[in-house]
């Protein structure tokens, strides 16, 4: 369980796994904190992040300057990157092919929590 996985030339040990693997233990350190969120729509892929995606998203975090987040704005919740610029928070779209995504000054806007990792599929799957 979590062998480097080589680009080049594999090692025969690799085959060699001794334990189970548990995603829980791997992607959750903070279990009552922790929430999956499947990712609706394009607005973060220059991150990594596409639609239908999982996210881990931790709660009990502070986020901090550069952080993907899911944040409430005007009840809504969105991904974005958290940027802060003069003490003021920022949250932006990560796709060039987006326009700038600018807060009013009166937005009503919560950190929900921080997105640790992303869960991409390789393949679409069938849905049913």
């Amino acid at each position: 369980m979590l062998h480097r996985l080589c680009a080049g030339f594999p090692s025969p040990a690799d085959d060699y796994v001794e334990e189970s693997i548990d995603l829980t233990k791997l992607l959750i350190r903070n279990p009552p904190a922790t929430f999956l969120w499947k990712v609706d729509g394009n607005s973060m892929r220059d991150a990594g992040i596409f639609h239908g995606d999982l996210i881990v998203v931790d709660r009990s975090l502070r986020p901090v300057d550069g952080d993907i987040v899911v944040a409430t704005v005007h009840g809504e919740r969105s991904l974005k990157r958290l940027r802060m610029t003069g003490g003021r928070p920022r949250l932006m779209f990560e796709n060039s092919d987006m326009p700038r995504f600018d807060l009013p000054e009166i937005a009503e806007v919560e950190i929900w929590g921080v997105a640790l990792c992303n869960v991409h599929w390789l393949r679409p799957r069938k849905q049913g």
